[in-house]
């Protein structure tokens, strides 16, 4: 058996870090995806499902050479930020997700600002995705001030339609600025 190994960068902001997943994050990853507000992903979700998402997330980065952080905050760990491309994605998709107590602080644009940055110095690509449930206000305004614009005729996952999956486009010229960024 041979074996293979993969690196995942850790990126550090003025007040982010994102680091790889370790398994003592995975009870803060699993009451996150538990809580109702997880519905706009589609949960809450149960324990067993979590950790599908979490070993997904993580994976990603050996099969795809992307995948998800850890989002930590003066050694707290706050939520998750991914550029992961599923079976069922189309394309690659950023994505995010926060503890309740951390929202309205910026953490999701200053991680998501770190996580693009990342990804156009490393690809030859000139867009990424990210699927957001219909009416998920916040997303929505987190992906616009990330300079993507709504891609009404983009593919979306296999099965969903645009009531369920509405598709925001990053596109590589545009320069995401976020305060904090070192």
């Amino acid at each position: 058996m041979t074996s293979t190994t993969f690196d995942i960068p850790t990126l550090r902001t003025l007040r982010l870090t994102l680091r790889a997943p370790l398994r003592d994050d995975f009870d803060d990853y699993a009451a996150m995806l538990a809580d109702p507000r997880s519905a706009h992903m589609g949960g809450p979700f149960s324990r067993r499902v979590a950790w599908d998402f979490f070993c997904n997330a993580t994976a990603q980065w050996q099969l795809s050479g992307f995948g998800g952080w850890m989002i930590d905050s003066d050694g707290a760990w706050v939520g998750e930020i991914a550029i992961q491309q599923p079976d069922h994605f189309p394309e690659p998709e950023l994505g995010w997700s926060l503890k309740g107590e951390a929202e309205g602080k910026g953490y999701a644009l200053e991680a998501a600002t770190a996580a693009l940055r990342w990804y156009w110095r490393r690809t030859q690509s000139s867009t990424l995705v990210s699927y957001i449930t219909p009416g998920n206000a916040r997303s929505e305004t987190l992906a616009t001030r990330l300079g993507a614009t709504l891609d009404p005729d983009a593919q979306r996952p296999d099965g969903e339609t645009a009531d369920e999956t509405a598709v925001f486009r990053h596109h590589r010229a545009e320069q995401p600025h976020a305060e904090g960024w070192t």
